[in-house]
Parts: C-alpha cells; structure tokens; sequence
C-alpha cells in the first residue's frame, strides 16, 4: 500500500499545483489583463492621429506594426514577464514593493526607527539571499539624507502616476469599446448616446468593485478570455484574407525603415504605439493577488499569441484599406503616465539587482541601457502627448504626491521631535520605584512612535497626574517594510527600568500589507506576553548566575504558544464577579458605565473574559513569582489605554514652505484622518487622552 501510494504523492501535489496556477491564471484574466486586452481598439487610430496620417502606404504600416510587435516582446514580455516578475516582495509587486526591498536591503528609510529584531522576521529577507555586502554606493547613498529623499520622492511620483492613470484609464478603455456601436450611415447612434451608454457600463463596473477582488476575476475572465480569443481569430482571418506578406514585418529591419521614412513624424507616432503597452505594469501591481506563474502563463498562453495576431491582422487590413484608419480615430488618450511608471519600475529594479540581488554593476547596466533606452525613447514622444490631454494623470499624480510626502514629513518631523526629547532614564530612576507620584491597581497602556526610550509625553502625565497605574506598558504600533509579519512574530516585549519600576515596553509589527483588525484578545495577548517575557529573562539571568534586570533588551514572544507562561487562563463569563482574585478599583459607577457600554457595543460584548492564575504546580523563583502576581493583580483591576492628544506646529523661526507644510497642510491631513484610538480600535470606555503640542 505504502509503496505504491509513495510514488503518487509529488504526481498529486503536482496536479493540485497545476490546477492552482491554472485557475489563478484564468482569474488574472479578468483583473490584471483588462487594459493590454483593450488596447488594440485604440493603438492605429492614435498612431495615425498626426502627421503619420499623410504615410498612408505599406511600408508605413508594416513598420508600425513591426514597432509593435518588438515594443511588446521587449518591454511586457522580456522586461516583466522574465525579469521584473522574479524582483517580488514575498509575493507582492508594485513600486512600494522595490522600495520596501531596497530599505531592507539597504539604510534607505528616512524614518529612523529601524530595529535588529525586524530583521529577525522570517518575512524579512528573500530565501537564497545571504550576508549583505556593503559596496561604495551603497554607503554613498546610506550617507546622503537628500539622495534618500529624491530616492522617496521618485517612488511617490512613480506610485501616484498609477493613481492618475487609474483616473483616466476605465474610461478611456470603456469608451473606446462603445464607440465601436456608432454607424458612420445616417441611422448611426449618435455621440452623445455613446456617452451615456459608458457612463452607465462605468457605474455599473464599479458598483461591482465592492465585492472583491475574487468574484470580480470571475466575472470578467470569461468575458475577457472570449474576446481574446475573438480578436485573435479575426487577426488571423485579416493575414489570411488581406495580406499574408504582413509575415514580414515581423523582422525589426521594419522598423528601420519605417523612421527613415517617417523621420520626425514616426517619432511622433510613438505616443501611439505606447498605448499597446497600456496596463503592463498591473502585471507586476497586482502580484499580490495572484502568483508570478499563474501571470506569466496567462500572458505567454494566451495574452501575447492574441495581441500578436490581432495586431498583425488589423496592419494586414489597413495595408489594403488605408481609410479605415480615420473611422477609429480617437487622440484624446493620455499615453503618458504608463511610461513613465515603466522608466521608474526600470531604475528602481536597477537598484534591487545591486543591493538586493547582489549582482554585477555591469548587469545593471545592461539592464538599464537595454530597457531605459527604449522607455526614454516612447516618453520623449509621449511628452508630444502632454497639451492634449496628457497634463491630467500629471497633475492627479503630482496632487496624489504631495499630500504623501506632506504627511510623511510631518510624520518624521514628529517622530524625530519625540526622539530628541526622550525621557532621561536618570530621571526616572531618581524618582524611585514609585515615579513620585501614587501607584494605584490597573494597567496603564501608554501609546508612543517609539521603539527606544521614553517619550517626552510621559514627563507631562507624571506631572499632570495624580496617581499612575500599578503596571506600565508603553505600547508602540510600529510598521515594517515587509509586506506581512506572521501573528506568531507580530509581538516583541522589553523592560524600561529595573524590575521594581514594573514598566514594560510591547512594540506591535505590522507589514504594509496587513490590516490591522480589532484584536479582541489584545489584553490577554499582552498579559500573556509580558509573563513568558518575566519567565524568559529570570531563566537567562539563572543560567549567567546574574539576576540583574536586562533593561533595553527586546525578545520576539510567540503568541500561539501559550506554555513557559507560568499563567493558567481561565473562562469567566460565566463566573460570578466576586470570585475575581482581587477587588477592581474602578468604581460601581464606572463599571456600570462599561457594562452599558459593552451590551452596546456588539464587537465588544462579544469578547472573551478570562481570568489568570499562577500556576501552583510550577517551581516558580519568587521574585518572578511577586511580579506575575502584581501583573496580574494590575489586569483583573482593569486597563487603561492613554494616548496623547497631539498637535504639531512649526517653530517660529520656520521659513514659509515648512510652516505651510506643518500647520495647514500636514494639520489639515491630521484633521481629516482617523483619529489614532480610531486606527488602533481602542474601546473609548477605557480611553483617557492628554494633550500636547509639538514644535518641530
């Protein structure tokens, strides 16, 4: 039995592979492919928009074609398809993707709050990738802020060019395909009811956005896969009942002749032929969504063979019917902003092949002179494109631009305020164990940018305050240039202080891909972590013979390993609240206050109570077992979370440009965001915000 379902185990696994890539591929029909499927209803009449319309002969049009044909082969097929697709950030793709490699890879993050232990997330380096060797430029770069800067500015431009595209391109693609309703005969549908008709399929299409990337890639695959396979068969009927000589053009000496012929004015043209490349960078965008082997078989099984034919047939028919090119005229298609996201797709993947992948610089560029040649070559055409219609995604993306880099200036600005003013930890230790002020039972969860240190914010509760909670937790919700952190590395806890001070620091990660949901177990997660964190340290500290407090050190704890704890969690919704092991502090008032509030918030009444007890049967060393207790003494009294209300204004002496940045358009940003207890779902019953202004 054994051997002979042995050898049929890899056959499964490869089927269930196969069938896996093949159904993603399919579904990569209908999301990633929309564009590049489209365009060919638009890329002869815009080519032929200017002065190449007065080239109406064979030769012309067997050189566009042969322009097209290489256009496609070099840049989507070469460039993406076998290149760009392997530069993935553990399966997600885009601009921000290169860029999150490269502040991995490289100290290239303007935001300094870099830590070892990211490192340590098993998400953080691509497998195959060894010891990252430093080079001159690499360090050149390292060391100059402003190169970092245009480096940042440069993603943001390339990213927002996206967004501006995305503006426009739906319905440039929509309204090109009803166009092809209107008659040229008197009866036709006139041009005011192929508005109407796009606008009506437009609302419809993004009525439809809402449920999904996965159902909308089944809705539109098929319909996509028919017309591919629809425009194919037509292209090959046109070589076959026009022109079969168009079999020709597929030589690039073509395209040679046709800019000898053309000269300026093919140079022109290419503004139009741009546009049969229209949507090649969603192959890399929308990585995420499906796999590097389900887009390259979509493309190579059936994308490139399609457009091929159907390119060929529509230059084998024009060849023979060359005024059919004014009936599909259309130059009001901005052919700008797909290139220049390619141009920066280009020299960021020039940067990952150095840093990242650690290749020859000579690779490099060969890569940049091969691919960046040909792209500078299209944008200096596509530029032509700017007066009529082309300045729109530029405007959208440099507005888009803007507001990003406002709110990470006014962000760092910040951060850099807090960490200049950090919390001497000689003050706190001249305060005593007791921070000169009343210890009182309760968990306070003070919220901080800070990886390091304790913020300047912490002086102003101390002074303001009366009393302070019996357990300190400062906690940071702190992103991480990888795309997602495993739930099980998602937690890292230290201690502030020696031990008597009970203070603690917990720094969530969260990739920029993850959502960060309302954890209801958060409290328990917490109490659960900052025990094994006690249990782990007063190990170390037996196995060196030292029982000094490790103050600054940080340890990764595994949420979903609850044993090394010394806890025993306990179900208590159903247990009366006098079998609570210490009595709550809060008043009958303010409880009565959250039971009202917890029976109206659903989300809320529906989490889990516990309660924790040290387990007895465990040899526990007594210090640590004092401090378990206090821990939990301070949660079964209840959890605060205190969260400073800040507002940043620029320093006087600021100049024009940084006080508009800083108290109109960063505060207006701010204004109009979710607020932080909003983000971080922090239930507004346990909530207490203290005010501070920042001057940066």
């Amino acid at each position: 039995m054994d051997a002979e379902t042995g050898p049929a185990a890899p056959q499964d696994q490869w089927k269930s592979y196969c069938r896996t890539i093949s159904l993603l591929a399919f579904q990569s029909f209908g999301v990633v492919y929309g564009d590049l499927s489209t365009s060919p209803l638009y890329v002869y009449k815009s080519a032929f928009s200017g002065r190449l319309n007065n080239y109406r002969d064979e030769t012309t049009i067997f050189g566009l074609f042969s322009l097209i044909f290489w256009t496609l082969t070099l840049l989507p097929l070469l460039k993406y398809v076998i290149i760009v697709l392997n530069a993935d950030d553990n399966g997600e793709g885009g601009t921000f993707a290169l860029y999150s490699l490269l502040c991995r890879h490289a100290k290239f993050s303007l935001l300094p709050n870099q830590q070892s232990a990211d490192e340590e997330l098993s998400t953080y380096y691509q497998p195959g990738v060894g010891v990252i060797i430093s080079s001159p430029l690499k360090r050149f770069l390292e060391k100059h802020r402003k190169l970092r800067t245009c480096l940042l500015l440069f993603v943001l431009f390339g990213a927002c060019m996206v967004i501006g595209d995305g503006v426009f391109t739906p319905a440039i693609s929509v309204l090109s395909a009803i166009s092809g309703l209107k008659d040229p005969g008197p009866g036709g549908i006139p041009d005011g009811w192929v508005v109407f008709i796009a606008c009506i399929v437009l609302v419809g299409l993004f009525a439809l956005q809402h449920r999904g990337t996965h159902r909308v890639a089944f809705m539109f695959a098929p319909i996509v896969v028919v017309w591919l396979l629809s425009i194919g068969v037509i292209g090959l009927y046109n070589i076959i009942h026009w022109n079969h000589r168009i079999f020709l053009a597929l030589s690039p000496h073509y395209v040679i002749k046709f800019f000898k012929m053309t000269g300026k004015d093919g140079w022109l043209s290419l503004g139009g032929v741009l546009l049969a490349i229209t949507g090649t960078e969603a192959m890399f965008a929308d990585l995420g969504h499906f796999t590097a082997a389900s887009i390259r078989l979509a493309f190579v099984g059936a994308i490139y063979p399609c457009l091929v034919l159907q390119y060929m047939g529509q230059a084998a028919f024009l060849s023979r019917n060359m005024s059919a090119v004014e009936d599909s005229f259309y130059q009001s298609v901005p052919s700008l902003a797909c290139i220049v996201v390619m141009f920066v797709t280009t020299w960021l993947m020039a940067l990952v092949i150095i840093f990242v992948w650690q290749k020859n610089i000579l690779l490099t560029l060969l890569f940049v002179v091969a691919f960046g040649s040909i792209e500078v070559v299209y944008l200096s055409a596509a530029v032509t494109k700017v007066p009529q219609g082309g300045w729109a995604p530029i405007v959208f993306a440099f507005m888009f631009m803007l507001v990003m880099y406002v709110w990470h200036y006014g962000s760092r600005r910040k951060y850099l305020f807090d960490l200049q003013n950090k919390v001497s930890m000689k003050w706190i230790l001249t305060l005593g164990p007791s921070l000169g002020i009343v210890r009182v039972p309760g968990i306070g969860l003070i919220y901080t940018e800070l990886v390091t240190g304790v913020p300047s914010i912490f002086s102003h509760f101390v002074t303001n305050l009366p009393a302070f909670h019996q357990v300190l937790v400062f906690v940071c919700v702190k992103s991480v240039p990888v795309p997602f952190v495993p739930e099980d590395e998602r937690y890292l806890i230290g201690r502030i202080g020696p031990r008597e001070y009970r203070m603690y620091r917990c720094i969530v990660r969260y990739g920029y891909k993850d959502v960060q949901k309302d954890d209801e177990n958060f409290e328990n997660h917490l109490v659960m972590s900052i025990a094994k964190f006690i249990q782990m340290e007063a190990e170390e500290a037996a196995s060196s013979g030292s029982y000094e407090s490790s103050e600054g050190r940080m340890a990764v704890i595994h949420t979903e390993d609850t044993t090394g704890t010394g806890l025993v969690m306990r179900d208590s919704n159903n247990e009366a609240s006098g079998t609570s092991l210490t009595r709550s502090s809060r008043s009958e008032t303010l409880r009565s206050l959250q039971s009202i509030y917890e029976q109206e918030s659903g989300s809320l009444s529906r989490r889990r109570r516990v309660r924790f007890e040290i387990a007895e049967e465990e040899r526990i060393d007594p210090q640590v077992r004092d401090e378990l207790a206090d821990l939990l003494d301070a949660k079964e009294a209840g959890v605060t979370y205190i969260i400073g209300h800040s507002y940043v204004k620029a320093r006087k002496n600021s100049n024009f440009l940084k006080t508009f940045a800083i108290d109109y358009a960063y505060s207006f940003l701010r204004k109009n965001c979710r607020g932080p207890a909003v983000a971080l779902h922090i239930p507004h019953i346990s909530l207490v915000e203290v005010g501070m202004i920042y001057y940066v």
